[in-house]
């Protein structure tokens, strides 16, 4: 078994649902779309990309001595909860523990399996937490490619996966890249209810419910608060429409089962929340970096669109 091999069962061997390796090499590609992109200065983005551009696209400007890209991902997919118009919704990824925990925990592991193989080898860990284009490195894996909805598709299995990278010193045979699957579908744009997909490939995050129900500090436009579909943090909208996502197979990772107190929470539930409450259900989860007064503000202000729309 070679090296690769060594390391892809290890990678499946801790819950992973994919493992591909990429040339650590800058990045031709992407550098003319990041830097179209950035022209457009988009809301909450902008600063953070832009002081990091360089790194981004070449990791050995984060890594000297990176050769290689291991890339990992790991399903998060499961049932939404039934809807009957009662309840909020919060997005999927969002169900169970911080995934930035639960993959670092994989990840360290992962590189102590690697060290057991292969010595002494130099490596540097991401889960969306530095200046790597996590997405653009798992098409080049192989893993997926970057779909009209700007999310990571795998044709197999769908676009419910959390990114892991690895950068490492070895030299590892790299895989081919995944080409674009798309085809002629606009399933994603024509779903996404505030029309953030402004073209195909193309978000506005000032236009995302994503953004404004867990990035954005500012107040919520008003054009837009008639479009959350009851979503308080996150959306799946875009992931739902995708016709990728009918092989999406509910994940096996413990640490993302909803709680059932979270689960049965009803609109009435969400707004007699006290802060003391939240930070005790949802102390592990994705919520508690948004804070209470964050995510309460959207409860209030969907349960004021919803009251008004009734009295109509």
């Amino acid at each position: 078994m070679t090296l690769k091999e060594k390391i892809t069962s290890h990678a499946l061997d801790l819950g992973f649902s994919y493992c591909g390796i990429a040339k650590a090499k800058p990045l031709v590609d992407e550098a003319e779309w990041l830097s179209a992109y950035l022209e457009r200065k988009p809301a909450g983005v902008f600063d953070w990309l832009s002081s990091t551009f360089a790194m981004r696209l070449d990791p050995r400007q984060i890594m000297a001595d990176a050769k290689s890209i291991i890339v990992l991902l790991l399903n998060y997919y499961a049932p939404a909860i039934s809807q009957d118009g009662q309840r909020f919704i919060i997005a999927r990824y969002a169900y169970g523990k911080d995934y930035h925990i639960v993959i670092r925990e994989k990840l360290d592991k992962l590189v102590s399996a690697i060290k057991t193989e292969a010595g002494e080898v130099r490596t540097k860990t991401f889960v969306d937490s530095g200046p790597v284009l996590e997405k653009a490195w798992a098409q080049h894996s192989g893993a997926g490619w970057i779909g009209k909805n700007t999310l990571l598709i795998n044709k197999s299995a769908g676009s419910f996966f959390f990114i892991g990278i690895l950068l490492t010193n070895l030299d590892l045979e790299p895989d081919e890249p995944e080409q674009d699957h798309c085809g002629s579908c606009t399933k994603c744009l024509e779903a996404c209810p505030t029309g953030a997909l402004e073209k195909p490939y193309m978000l506005n995050p000032g236009k995302c419910i994503s953004y404004w129900t867990i990035e954005s500090k500012d107040a919520v436009p008003k054009e837009l608060k008639n479009k959350f579909h009851d979503r308080i943090y996150g959306c799946d909208i875009c992931q739902d429409a995708c016709p990728y996502n009918k092989f999406a197979i509910p994940n096996n990772e413990p640490a993302f089962v909803i709680s059932d107190e979270v689960k049965k929470m009803r609109k009435e539930d969400w707004l007699a929340l006290t802060e003391d409450e939240f930070n005790r259900i949802f102390r592990v989860s994705p919520l508690i970096r948004t804070g209470y007064t964050k995510v309460m503000r959207t409860v209030r202000i969907l349960w004021h669109a919803s009251e008004t729309r009734a009295n109509f």
